[in-house]
């Protein structure tokens, strides 16, 4: 049978780098967004302005609209459109929504720290060894899995450009991520940075884009 120190000295050699590991990991800024693009081919840019105008009436004025209609509109004259003064002057109207949910909740179980083989541990009621359980030492000073829930929440935008002079759609296309954060003012812009990522995409196709730090990884969804 194994002593309480010892099983001490094993929680210490393999519990620690398991949450060095993940302390590390926590470290690194991820943001993960399902976008869907479709799209005509645009006009390449020459001199064409743009003004980006809510999808909700009831935003225009908004000062929160503004703010990530900035955002928006930013990305735009880095692909070589011009900010134009005013919708009424534009060439080409920027439609765009943002939303988050109320949220819903989740609950998540993990296992102790350490080792289990089963509920007592083949050794006796110190636990340690290797079993069914995987990690979790399952000592009766150390406790058993760890239950809890959270709440997570689902934001989206959408955004929609139609030719002023006719009202053609030129392009179409929605991002939604799910997160542990209901906060637009750090969501909206990472969804507009993954609407254009590699904007404006092929038509018709999902895909999932990664954000970690200032990188950006675009792969196809399954």
């Amino acid at each position: 049978m194994l002593t309480f120190m010892t099983s001490n000295k094993l929680l210490r050699r393999i519990g620690l780098p398991v949450m060095l590991a993940a302390s590390l990991a926590a470290c690194s800024t991820l943001f993960k967004a399902d976008v869907s693009r479709f799209t005509v081919p645009l006009p390449a840019p020459q001199g064409q302005s743009f003004a980006v105008v809510p999808e909700d009436p009831k935003l225009a004025g908004g000062l929160e609209f503004a703010t990530y209609a900035n955002v928006v509109a930013a990305e735009m004259e880095q692909l070589g459109y011009t900010r134009a003064a005013s919708p009424e002057t534009a060439d080409m109207l920027v439609r765009f929504d943002y939303r988050v949910d109320n949220g819903r909740e989740r609950v998540r179980t993990d296992p102790g720290v350490g080792f289990a083989g089963g509920p007592w541990g083949p050794w006796g009621p110190w636990g340690g060894g290797f079993g069914a359980w995987g990690f979790g030492f399952n000592d009766p000073w150390l406790g058993g899995p760890n239950v809890r829930s959270y709440t997570i929440f689902t934001s989206g935008i959408e955004l929609k450009i139609d030719r002023a002079a006719d009202g053609q759609r030129l392009f179409e296309g929605r991002a939604e991520a799910v997160s542990r954060s209901n906060r637009l003012p750090r969501l909206v812009p990472n969804l507009v940075d993954a609407m254009f990522t590699d904007f404006p995409g092929n038509s018709g196709e999902t895909v999932r884009i990664t954000i970690r730090d200032d990188e950006k990884t675009v792969r196809q969804q399954d």
